[in-house]
């Protein structure tokens, strides 16, 4: 079932979009089947509204006002203003846009796109596609960007590494191996390290972007596929999607510290700006899973539309 919008809900998001800092961030999650991006107030961990997300919403982006959203049937990148709650326009990517991502400043957006072997990047304020750009790895996933926006990490589901994107140059400089199957991928916070989670071998690799090589194995749960960093930097949060679990990853000494139990089919995560709270999409539970970060345990599951895909927060 689609879920109308909430039209409460947006006087709450626009109340918050005036007051800036002051406001609690808003968690955002595709809901792939249900065709709709649901609203949560993570102040309060209560969905506040329902957005149009296209017809088969899948990664996503915010800069806070809009909503950038990969929109599979129509091969396109839809764009919701989120205070008035509807879609202002749909920018063609190719055929299966995947994962979305912003740059720190809110300049570049870059999309995967899987069956063309590329990714897409475009100007978060005009909406134009800048490049189109080739990769090695078939059927990207995610393309994110560096804390410094300097470069762009690309996984692929059929590829043993990831490619690494020079923005300004715009083309692929490089691959680094990692494991089968990388999926979701994390920066620490000064770009040193990036993280990738391997599904097809259960496992992260940690690696220095200075070397472009990998300096850590860590093993996780089975399927592992989401990353989520803390914004300090101090740990990676690591989906895992047959275990039904999130890996808890110190990054000091690339330690497991603790394993979480959430729903089934967790995929994609955010971490709330001041750490304090992990919001997990749980595929198949159609829920996400809110972590509280000290205890290390869900405070509470929220019901969310069909197969969430991963969640945005801003």
């Amino acid at each position: 079932m689609i879920r109308t919008p909430i039209k409460a809900g947006f006087a709450a998001i626009l109340a918050a979009l005036s007051t800036g800092a002051l406001a609690a961030p808003f968690a955002y999650v595709p809901n792939e089947k249900s065709a709709s991006v649901t609203v949560i107030d993570t102040a309060t961990d209560t969905i506040t509204a329902t957005l149009p997300g296209g017809q088969r919403p899948r990664g996503i982006a915010t800069n806070g006002k809009q909503l950038f959203i990969s929109e599979a049937p129509s091969n396109g990148l839809a764009v919701i203003d989120i205070a008035k709650g509807r879609e202002m326009k749909r920018i063609p990517l190719g055929e299966s846009p995947e994962g979305v991502s912003i740059s720190a400043d809110d300049k570049l957006i870059a999309a995967a796109v899987e069956e063309s072997n590329s990714v897409a990047i475009l100007n978060a304020r005009t909406h134009r596609k800048l490049a189109e750009i080739r990769v090695s790895g078939e059927n990207p996933e995610h393309a994110v960007f560096s804390p410094d926006g300097r470069w762009l990490l690309v996984s692929a589901e059929n590829a043993e590494q990831v490619d690494l994107i020079d923005v300004k140059a715009r083309r692929q400089v490089g691959s680094i191996p990692v494991g089968k199957r990388p999926r979701g991928i994390g920066f620490t916070p000064d770009g040193s390290r990036a993280y990738v989670a391997c599904e097809l071998v259960s496992t992260v690799y940690a690696i220095d972007m200075a070397s472009r090589k990998v300096i850590a194995e860590i093993k996780a749960g089975t399927f592992s596929n989401g990353i989520a960093m803390a914004p300090d930097g101090s740990r990676a949060y690591v989906s895992n999607g047959k275990d039904g679990t999130v890996s808890v990853i110190r990054t000091a000494d690339n330690q497991v510290e603790a394993t979480i139990p959430v729903g089934k089919r967790p995929w994609n995560m955010a971490v709330t700006p001041d750490g304090s709270k992990l919001y997990v999409a749980n595929g198949r539970s159609n829920s996400v899973s809110v972590i509280d970060t000290t205890s290390l345990e869900v405070k509470t599951e929220i019901p969310v539309g069909e197969l969430p895909w991963g969640v945005v927060i801003r």
